[in-house]
C-alpha cells in the first residue's frame, strides 16, 4: 500500500484541455479592467468597437424580439437569413449559392471554425496554418485532433515562402486555414499567393478553410474568396458573420457557405455544439445583409481614418509600426524600447499607463518569434484612440 498522501491523483482535465492556454487577448482585456477599472482602461487588445451598431440594425432586432422570433431557429439558420447570406454572396462570387445545401448560420465565425474543423478533419490528418495566427486556431486542432503544420508569414510584409509552403503539404495534409484579410497582421492575401495555395489544395487533395471575417474592411488591394478560383467551390469551407462588419461582436452571428456534401457534416457537429444562433439576432443580421453600398463605404471610410490615426500616433510614441492593408490591427514593433521580452512590455502598458495590448507571442506556436512585438486593436472611437496615445506618449524608448 502506498504511505498515505503519497497516492497519486488522476487529473482533473483532459489532456486536450491542459494541451492550451486561456485567451491571452481577452486576459489582457480583463486584468485592465480589473487594475485600472472601466472609466480609465483603453482597450487596444480585444477587437471590438467602443461605438453603438448602425441605429437600423438595432430597430430591426428590437422588431424581431416583438414579432415573435424568440424560440428556436431551424438548427442550421433561419431561413430569412440563410437566403440573405446567399443573395449577398451570390452576387460577389458570379456564381449561385443555395441557402438551402450550402449555407450553414453559426455562432458566430468561432464556433464556424471549430465546426468545420470537426466536421472535415479526423485525429491524426495534417492542418497547415499560416503564423501568427489568430489564437483559435491552435485550441481548434486540438480539439478536432489535427496536427498543426505551420508556415510563417515574415514581416515587415508578411509574405511567405512559396517553397515552404510546398513542402508543408504531403500526403497527410487534410485542410489549410487561410485568413483574410489577416488577424493579426491586417494582410490581404493577393490572387497569386491565393492560387498558388488553390494549386496545392487541388494537387493534394486538400480543402481549404477560409476566415474571411473581415472581408468589407480592406485598404489597399482587394478581397479575394479562395473559393471562386478554379476547382476550389467544391473544395473550401468559407466563413464569415456579422461581428465586426455590422459591431455586434456581443451578438455572435455567423455562417459557413461550403458544398453541401461538407456541409451535411458541418450542420450535424454544429447541432451538437450550441443548437443554434440567437434567432432574433438572426433575423435583425438578415436585414443588415440587405443595407445599401453607402453603408459600406461609410464603413470603410470610416476605419481608415482610425487606422491612420492609430499608425501615426504609434510611430510618434517610438513603434515600429505600419500601416495594414487590411482588417482592424496593427503589428507593432517594440525594439526602440528595449524591450526583449512582450509579454513583460504589455504588462508594464497595462500597470503604468492603462493600455491593454496584446503580445504577439500569442499568435505563434513558438513564443520567441513574436516576441519583438505588440498587437493593437483599433475599432475604437477616435478620442479612444486619442486618449491611448496620448498615455502611451509616457512611455519613452
Amino acid at each position: 500500500m502506498p504511505i498515505p498522501g503519497t497516492e497519486q491523483v488522476a487529473p482533473l482535465l483532459s489532456l486536450k484541455a491542459q494541451s492550451f492556454t486561456e485567451s491571452v487577448i481577452r486576459e489582457m482585456t480583463r486584468l485592465n479592467l480589473a487594475l485600472h477599472g472601466p472609466e480609465k482602461a483603453v482597450n487596444f487588445a480585444q477587437g471590438f468597437p467602443d461605438f453603438d451598431p448602425d441605429p437600423r440594425i438595432l430597430d430591426a432586432a428590437a422588431k424581431a424580439l416583438r414579432d415573435g422570433y424568440n424560440q428556436y431557429a431551424t438548427t442550421w439558420g433561419a431561413p430569412q437569413l440563410r437566403n440573405a447570406v446567399a443573395r449577398k454572396q451570390s452576387a460577389a462570387w458570379g456564381r449561385n449559392v443555395d441557402p438551402d445545401r450550402e449555407v450553414t448560420v453559426s455562432c458566430g465565425a468561432t464556433e464556424g471554425m471549430v465546426a468545420a474543423m470537426l466536421a472535415a478533419v479526423d485525429p491524426g490528418d495534417e492542418v497547415i496554418i499560416f503564423e501568427p495566427f489568430y489564437e483559435n486556431y491552435g485550441p481548434d486542432c486540438v480539439i478536432s485532433g489535427a496536427v498543426p503544420r505551420y508556415v510563417a508569414l515574415r514581416p515587415p510584409d508578411w509574405s511567405f515562402d512559396a517553397d515552404e509552403l510546398r513542402e508543408a503539404f504531403n500526403e497527410r495534409t487534410r485542410a489549410i486555414v487561410v485568413n483574410t484579410p489577416h488577424n493579426p497582421t491586417g494582410k490581404v492575401y493577393s490572387h497569386s499567393e491565393l492560387g498558388l495555395i488553390a494549386q496545392l489544395c487541388i494537387d493534394h487533395d486538400a480543402i481549404a478553410i477560409t476566415d474571411e471575417i473581415y472581408e468589407h474592411l480592406v485598404y489597399r488591394g482587394r478581397h479575394l474568396s479562395i473559393a471562386t478560383l478554379p476547382g476550389m467551390a467544391d473544395r473550401t469551407i468559407t466563413i464569415s458573420g456579422a461581428s465586426k462588419t455590422y459591431s455586434v461582436t456581443g451578438w455572435r452571428v455567423g455562417w459557413l457557405i461550403a458544398p453541401p456534401a461538407l456541409t451535411a457534416g458541418i450542420r450535424k457537429v454544429h447541432d451538437f455544439l450550441t443548437v443554434g444562433a440567437a434567432h432574433p439576432l438572426q433575423i435583425a443580421i438578415a436585414e443588415a445583409l440587405e443595407l445599401p453600398a453607402s453603408f459600406y463605404v461609410e464603413l470603410l471610410g470610416d476605419y481608415q481614418e482610425r487606422r491612420d490615426a492609430i499608425v501615426s500616433g504609434l510611430q510618434e510614441c517610438g513603434f515600429e509600426a505600419s500601416a495594414p492593408d487590411g482588417a482592424y490591427y496593427v503589428m507593432a514593433g517594440i525594439k526602440s524600447f528595449g524591450a526583449l521580452d512582450d509579454v513583460s512590455f504589455v504588462r508594464r502598458l497595462i500597470e503604468e499607463v492603462a493600455v491593454a495590448t496584446v503580445p504577439a507571442s500569442s499568435f505563434y506556436h513558438d513564443p520567441a518569434l513574436g516576441r519583438g512585438h505588440l498587437r493593437f486593436s483599433f475599432p475604437k472611437r477616435i478620442e479612444t484612440i486619442e486618449r491611448g496615445l496620448t498615455a502611451l506618449r509616457s512611455i519613452r524608448p
